[in-house]
């Protein structure tokens, strides 16, 4: 019977932090090879970071690759290794796996198809290599093998489908391969991270692939918020012939992760399967990943902590309790001493010590603020351990409103000028809490939503002041539920007080009694818009035809009609958000996931033909 252990790294890279990634590489390689590992797969790009952009187009980065490749090479000794980097041909940059065996370079597989939707861009640095097309080329004086290739290694036959060359159906390099006689595939990706998304992998790519292609299949991904936006679950898994038989726990916080299994080629039926214990609920996906990003994000910008203006409502709530996890599983599977040492942290020996030192809370009110809000704010500020202060911003926002008034000649009133009176409010807020981030050296947390970036729903300069917006691609439904889902599960009673409040921005005098809703339209309405408008591109009518059959709702032509309008009109605050995670399907970052004109007809046609329905 031929086996063979076959095995996947997952690693935690930098873009052209050369010193990390090779250090991470040569960790994974050493552990492969004390398990006695035959055949590794490292993930896409791994070498350079997946997030270069465009210095991929740049002729040094590929250059510097290379010359880093070979002090990988040495230690690939009696184990064969498939590494990912750029190669430059010719002033064109393709997207490579290099088969090291034995400290010998067999040849690099060539990318066959790129992605080019969602938060992808490839097609601007990459291009796709010709399916059945094998090149010489010459590499720093040594010729090397290039292409769409087959390799050899331990009496194995194996090829590569690269990340998104899996998910491309009819073009998959897998049947080529498959008549090529290939015992075995190897998947290095670098796919990002989103809800249900690994699930989705599993299925399609290995599942499926396995058993149309009759072999043993190893899928790699990328670990850890690698360059400030995308998360990568670090996900590996192994099958054979339609069965999974190997899976790591996702999302890790350390610097690499290794899988294996013991591959019988002859006889299948002689694999073995060890329990899986990583997890796929939708709730438990969202605070891993988040947690992660936010200790990656941390780490790798050398910043000293967070800082938060928690003004007792769900979206700031949910940044805190994130923090909050971030310490928890964090200090939970690194250990106090390499938790703290990992993002600068001294003199702490548990939990508390380090979310006292890394997460400062401000709650600043006004005379429209509530004896509730400020309940909810300190009562889990403390409940979690975080630093916490309170002051109020009223004299600043009437000294501002006086300014304007006398230049004006005019008295500022709530019936004339009601958003700038809100507004102003959220923009004194800005400087104090900066000022205490920047003495503090630390990041700012935004707080803005995905339902609020839809429709612009948040002040410039207000609250969406902040160098990092973790939850900006989450919709607010989610949000409400998630934090109950929280309470609950995770054990933060402190979130009792914010669960019993309905969400507003408290910008209005009290007697108003402001909600968001009543500001905008029920959040699920928005959220069904959005889903169809904005993830489905469908235009305002076909929007409203398809709503009205499934949730009619008296006022859902004017809400469909208010949310086109607010989205076309407010696509300048988008394009100011700060960076965010991308952590579901859907995202209105236009940097990363959907992009919009800044100015636009804003619809005007296509909402002349709903007045008409």
């Amino acid at each position: 019977m031929k086996t063979l252990r076959i095995g996947g790294a997952t690693v935690n890279q930098t873009p052209i932090d050369w010193k990390n990634n090779v250090a991470n590489i040569l960790q994974a390689i050493e552990s492969a090879k004390k398990e006695k590992v035959a055949i590794l797969n490292l993930p896409e790009l791994c070498l350079t970071g997946y997030g270069c952009e465009d210095l991929f187009l740049s002729d040094w980065l590929s250059e510097k690759a290379w010359a880093h490749l070979q002090t990988i090479v040495p230690a690939c000794e009696n184990i064969t290794v498939s590494i990912g980097l750029p190669i430059r041909i010719n002033g064109i940059t393709y997207n490579g796996a290099c088969v090291i065996s034995n400290q010998k370079i067999l040849g690099i597989a060539l990318k066959q198809n790129l992605a080019r939707d969602g938060v992808h861009y490839e097609p601007r640095w990459f291009d796709a290599w010709p399916a059945n097309t094998v090149k010489e080329v010459e590499m720093h004086g040594e010729t090397v093998r290039v292409g769409d290739l087959v390799f050899e290694a331990n009496g194995i036959r194996f090829g590569f489908e690269i990340c998104e060359d899996s998910w491309r159906k009819e073009k998959r390099p897998g049947y080529r391969l498959c008549e090529r006689g290939v015992d075995l595939m190897l998947n290095p990706s670098a796919s990002h991270f989103a809800m249900g998304k690994s699930t989705l992998r599993e299925k399609e790519v290995v599942i499926d692939g396995s058993e149309k292609f009759k072999c043993a299949y190893v899928f790699c991904n990328l670990l850890g918020n690698e360059a400030g936006r995308m998360i990568y679950d670090g996900d590996i898994i192994i099958g054979q012939n339609g069965k999974i038989v190997a899976l790591n726990n996702r999302l890790s916080f350390k610097n690499y992760n290794l899988v294996f299994a013991d591959i019988c080629f002859d006889d299948p039926t002689k694999t073995t399967a060890p329990p899986i214990t990583d997890g796929k609920e939708r709730n438990e996906e969202m605070v891993r990943a988040a947690s992660l990003a936010l200790f990656d994000y941390l780490k790798k910008s050398k910043a000293k902590g967070f800082v938060l203006s928690l003004s007792g409502g769900a979206d700031s709530s949910l940044c805190a309790v994130l923090v909050a996890e971030m310490v928890r599983r964090g200090v939970r599977e690194l250990g106090i001493e390499n938790f703290a040492a990992a993002v600068g942290l001294k003199n702490v020996s548990d939990e508390k010590g380090a979310m006292g030192q890394l997460l400062t809370c401000a709650y600043q009110g006004t005379r429209n603020s509530s004896h509730q809000t400020l309940q909810a704010a300190r009562e889990l500020a403390l409940s979690i351990g975080a630093t916490f202060h309170q002051w109020t911003v009223d004299e600043t926002v009437e000294n501002n409103k006086k300014i304007i008034e006398q230049a004006l000649n005019r008295s500022l009133t709530w019936e004339s000028d009601d958003i700038a009176l809100q507004n102003i409010q959220a923009r004194t807020r800005s400087p104090l809490i900066w000022l205490l981030a920047n003495v503090k050296q630390c990041i700012l947390l935004t707080t803005s939503n995905r339902s609020e970036g839809d429709v612009g729903y948040a002040t410039m300069d207000g609250d969406t002041s902040g160098s990092l917006a973790p939850i900006a691609g989450l919709d607010k439904p989610f949000i409400i539920q998630w934090l109950k889902w929280a309470e609950k599960e995770l054990g933060y009673s402190g979130l009792s007080y914010v669960n019993n409040l309905a969400p507003t921005a408290e910008l209005r005098p009290l007697e108003r009694a402001q909600t968001d809703e009543k500001d905008l339209m029920p959040y699920n309405t928005l959220v069904a818009i959005e889903e169809l408008a904005i993830q489905q591109r469908q235009p305002p009518t076909a929007v409203y035809l398809q709503l009205n059959k499934t949730a009619p709702h008296p006022q859902l032509k004017d809400h469909v009609k208010k949310f086109f309008k607010l989205w076309s009109a407010n696509q300048w605050k988008r394009e100011r958000l700060a960076p965010s995670f991308h952590l579901d399907d859907i995202n209105v970052d236009p940097r990363s996931w959907c992009r919009f004109p800044i100015l636009s007809g804003s619809f005007a046609e296509e909402l002349a033909e709903l007045d008409k329905l």
